[in-house]
């Protein structure tokens, strides 16, 4: 633990104060840290690394929930990320071998973009939607509600994915005919999401310790959008409007990552969709820093070290970078430091740690 000081006092979580610092009301007292998500294999290797869970059996029932509390609370975060369980639509997927250091045994998963299920109106009217309110759904949620640490709330995810779906149910070649030769049939599975999303939103928000939404719709890649601002306002931010408008009336926030060069949305965004933050940064398309001077007046900023840089940095550039960051995001509020993108089983883990610790000595 010597070459990570920050790391061996981890500071005590404080839910309201990442709130306040996601609502922008002045310069927080110290960092907050917000993610997407790890993944497992990261989360198993820090988990191994610092004992996380000495003394805890593997058969324990809730030892995945006990994992998350424990290694969000040692990474210094005041949340656990849950979502509904059973909510996933089926898609076509093909795997191959992971490459990554802490590769995966089941291999790295890729979505098929020529095909999928829902490429003609006898498909749409065969596919079977989950039910957000079917027993058990809700499950990992009501155990959080019960047994989270008071100084710890909880981000509602696995909402909002319109773009992404339209692209994985048609696949995404057949969706760009399908806008050009099909636009009934896109409008159909894009108000059959609106509807779905809906019903998973009122769920999550029936728990008080939800106390921010954090969707997530990649929407674009490192140039542009993946199809035109024009449809991306009728079949993907329409959706989107409306579930922040559900998370507003609640009272909580609505966090949206999305991956891609998103410009020529932005102030859709901002003023129509009313996002309260975005997540997502990649320096070929903004750097954090950059978007900080553009939009830090009107919405958080979340994360932003990117990953690329994560992989191929030495540690003394990313405790660099780190402080760089805190410099122009932290003043005002509305900065929440992490990775541009998740905890990648690729990112090497001791580049991980360091951006972590820098983090957790800044002042």
């Amino acid at each position: 633990m010597t070459r990570y000081r920050g790391l061996a006092s981890p500071p005590r979580p404080d839910w309201e104060g990442l709130l306040a610092n996601i609502r922008r009301l002045g310069t927080p007292r110290r960092v907050y840290h917000l993610e997407l998500f790890h993944d497992a294999e990261m989360a198993e290797a820090i988990a191994a690394r610092f004992g996380l869970m000495e003394g805890l059996p593997r058969d324990d029932p809730h030892y995945e929930h006990k994992r998350l509390i424990a290694l969000n609370r040692f990474c210094g975060f005041d949340y656990v990320p849950v979502r509904l369980t059973g909510t996933d639509l089926a898609i076509f997927r093909e795997t191959v071998q992971d490459t990554a250091a802490l590769a995966r045994a089941g291999g790295r998963a890729f979505q098929d973009e020529h095909r999928g299920p829902v490429m003609t109106w006898e498909d749409f009217e065969k596919l079977e939607w989950p039910d957000p309110g079917a027993p058990g759904a809700a499950a990992d949620l009501e155990w959080f509600q019960e047994n989270l640490p008071d100084d710890m709330c909880i981000l509602a995810r696995g909402t909002g994915h319109f773009c992404e779906y339209l692209a994985w149910l048609m696949g995404y070649e057949t969706l760009c005919f399908a806008l050009y030769d099909q636009r009934d049939l896109v409008g159909a599975i894009a108000g059959r999401l609106r509807e779905f999303y809906r019903g998973v939103m009122r769920r999550m928000l029936e728990f008080p310790r939800v106390k921010a939404v954090f969707a997530s719709d990649d929407m674009g890649f490192r140039t542009g959008l993946l199809f035109s601002p024009a449809d991306m306002r009728e079949f993907v931010l329409a959706g989107h409007r409306e579930q922040a408008a559900m998370a507003h009336a609640a009272g909580r926030p609505y966090l949206l990552h999305s991956c891609g060069n998103l410009r020529d949305i932005m102030g859709d965004l901002v003023d129509d969709v009313r996002i309260d933050a975005k997540h997502s940064f990649e320096d070929t398309i903004e750097d954090v820093r950059e978007a900080k001077k553009t939009y830090g007046r009107k919405m958080a900023l979340l994360g932003g070290i990117d990953v690329d840089f994560l992989c191929r940095a030495d540690e003394a550039a990313i405790r660099r970078r780190v402080r760089q960051t805190l410099d122009a995001c932290m003043p005002g509020g509305g900065y929440c430091l992490g990775t541009g993108n998740s905890v990648a089983n690729y990112i090497p883990l001791d580049n991980y740690l360091a951006m972590v610790d820098e983090g957790r000595l800044y002042a």
